[in-house]
């Protein structure tokens, strides 16, 4: 092929990924960027600035609407959608925020994902096309105030009582908490860990939202309080007993996390690109000179990488070959590069980076959440480097 027959170049896809996706793809990918646009982004800066996501619930069941909630999962109303699509999804919703793509993200591949995973038949019938309508908001209780890396060790127990269970404990930094209607909340049995169905206007159940936060400020984040919560004996997950639950789980969550990571480092390339094209200094652009361009390159080697990389596990996951070390992978090297995307943008942007009316200082914020939560840069390296070695250094 002489060079006159190539295809341009594509400054917005420089790999030519979108040559890796069928055209349903494209739509499941233009559709959630499209209401992103409408509904998140002219709102997001006044949503942060705020502390808060108004209309939450509404924004549920247009998510709900467009197939977004528990994407990947089939039946009970939900769409059915590839493991790529789902990708594609989390990374225009992170491009928006972190805060909207964390809602979808816990809503369909944490709570929805352990009822479809591990609950009966009746629990999947209750609440999952509720849920994948948007209709009644999830949420995930594994993390403790005094155990987040060590789940092992929670302090949150389930005792029998007859043929009902009661529940007590602690659940912290729950995303969707204060607004769930249903929690599926991780304690410890006489038989091991299990998981529990909670309604969440089950007397002894409180979420009382956590404040003050700094990042992920347009998400609703809470704490889980369970004071001799009584539940029938078929709340509890039939499927599955001991942390291989919650961890599927979570390693699902982190497969949309892989993707959403590229969608703040997108929107934040994308800001300093324009920046840097249109900010004079010593009479030319600033993208002008050699030392922005360089670091332009960089972000954008790492940033398509990325997205390259994210598309590769997808596939496999579509393939059903996706394992749990590569997920680790995966989120280590695509959060920790998002950040220094953003952090490399703000210096472009120089002073104008900090402001709101971009959303940089946003993003960088929000992914130091990201890099910390569903599994610490430290865990994730001692995953690989357990996997790489044949030796356990976590204990």
């Amino acid at each position: 092929m002489s060079a006159s027959t190539l295809p341009p170049f594509d400054p917005a896809d420089p790999l030519g990924i979108d040559d890796l996706l069928s055209d349903e793809d494209k739509a499941v990918r233009d559709t959630v960027r499209q209401w992103a646009a409408d509904r998140v982004l002219p709102h997001i800066a006044e949503w942060y600035e705020a502390g808060e996501l108004p209309g939450i619930r509404e924004l549920a069941r247009e998510l709900g609407s467009i197939g977004a909630l528990g994407m990947s999962l089939t039946g009970y109303g939900c769409a059915g959608a590839t493991a790529v699509q789902y990708g594609l999804a989390c990374l225009e919703l992170e491009a928006a925020d972190s805060g909207i793509r964390s809602l979808v993200s816990v809503q369909g591949s944490l709570a929805m994902y352990a009822i479809w995973k591990f609950g009966s038949e009746e629990q999947k019938q209750q609440w999952l096309p509720k849920m994948a309508a948007g209709e009644v908001i999830g949420c995930f209780g594994l993390t403790e105030p005094d155990h987040g890396s060590d789940p092992a060790n929670m302090r949150t127990h389930a005792k029998r009582d007859g043929s009902d269970w009661i529940l007590n404990g602690r659940k912290m930094w729950i995303t969707n908490g204060s607004v769930a209607g249903v929690a599926v909340v991780w304690a410890r049995t006489d038989d091991g860990i299990r998981g529990f169905v909670v309604p969440t206007d089950a007397p002894g159940f409180s979420a009382p939202e956590i404040k003050h936060k700094w990042s992920l400020r347009a998400s609703v984040t809470s704490e889980l309080v369970l004071d001799d919560v009584r539940l029938p004996a078929d709340a509890v997950l039939p499927e599955v007993t001991g942390l291989r639950g919650p961890l599927s789980c979570l390693s699902h969550a982190r497969y949309g996390i892989v993707w959403g990571a590229m969608g703040a480092a997108r929107a934040s390339f994308d800001a300093a690109l324009d920046y840097a094209k249109s900010r004079e200094q010593f009479g030319k652009p600033i993208g002008g000179f050699q030392l922005t361009q360089a670091k332009l390159a960089d972000m954008a080697v790492e940033l398509h990488k990325g997205v390259l990389l994210a598309h590769h596990l997808g596939s496999r996951l579509d393939a059903g070959r996706l394992r749990p070390e590569q997920v680790s992978f995966g989120k280590l090297n695509n959060v920790r590069e998002a950040i220094e995307i953003c952090r490399t943008s703000r210096t472009i942007m120089g002073a104008n980076g900090i402001s709101l009316e971009y959303p940089v200082m946003r993003h960088a914020t929000n992914l130091e959440s990201v890099l910390t939560y569903e599994g610490t840069v430290e865990m994730h390296q001692l995953v690989l480097g357990k996997a790489l070695t044949g030796l356990d250094a976590f204990r």
